[in-house]
């Protein structure tokens, strides 16, 4: 039996997973769940994450990890986009905190609700996380000023974790020649062996009137 990922198409947390096992090359069956028809919230689907959210990675054994930090941990640990000693772990999490807590709230939603059309009845809020958006985004660059990746020489998974939104700040008007060592961080990104695009576009079903 090999990896699982349920996964959707415009998921950023989706993406970052799929990203790393790409770049790993390790084999895995990608199933998508439209979580905008209801598919997250049927009892098959519950019985992997109680949750209700995707990414979810099934393990040969038949484990399902949730939550897309922690499978990207898994799916790394022992290869070359893990953290190389015990204080790069350290950073790593400190990293990994840091696009839950500033990236992934403010960027992301802000751009689900953008290209969805839900912002119009949260204008005021969209605007506000916009902004803390642009405040994330010089913390970062002010960290990478005088390093290639987040955790110096290496890319590594807390770059994935960081790029998945990151690189989407233009969806809501956030111009990353505003900050100038994200933007070449962002390419640098980009130009790593096995990287692909994404996340994909929202589904129909993702829109409103």
């Amino acid at each position: 039996m090999q990896l699982r990922l349920f996964t959707y198409g415009g998921s950023a947390n989706g993406y970052k997973v799929e990203l790393a096992l790409r770049q790993l090359a390790l084999p895995y069956e990608r199933v998508e769940v439209e979580i905008f028809r209801g598919e997250a919230q049927r009892p098959d689907f519950l019985a992997r994450n109680p949750g209700g959210r995707v990414p979810v990675l099934e393990l040969d054994d038949g484990t399902n990890l949730v939550e897309s930090n922690a499978i990207l941990w898994h799916v790394t640990r022992g290869t070359r986009l893990a953290p190389a000693t015990p204080l790069d772990e350290t950073r790593a999490i400190a990293w990994l905190s840091f696009e839950q807590n500033a990236i992934e709230p403010v960027i992301g939603s802000a751009r689900f609700w953008r290209l969805t059309g839900r912002d119009r009845d949260r204008a005021d809020e969209t605007a506000r996380r916009i902004a803390q958006g642009r405040r994330s985004l010089a913390e970062l660059d002010l960290a990478l000023r005088d390093r290639p990746f987040l955790l110096g020489e290496r890319y590594s998974l807390a770059d994935i974790a960081v790029y998945a939104y990151a690189h989407l700040a233009g969806d809501v008007g956030i111009d990353l020649a505003d900050t100038p060592n994200v933007a070449a961080w962002c390419r640098r990104v980009e130009d790593q062996p096995g990287h692909v695009a994404g996340p994909e576009p929202y589904s129909a079903p993702a829109h409103v009137a």
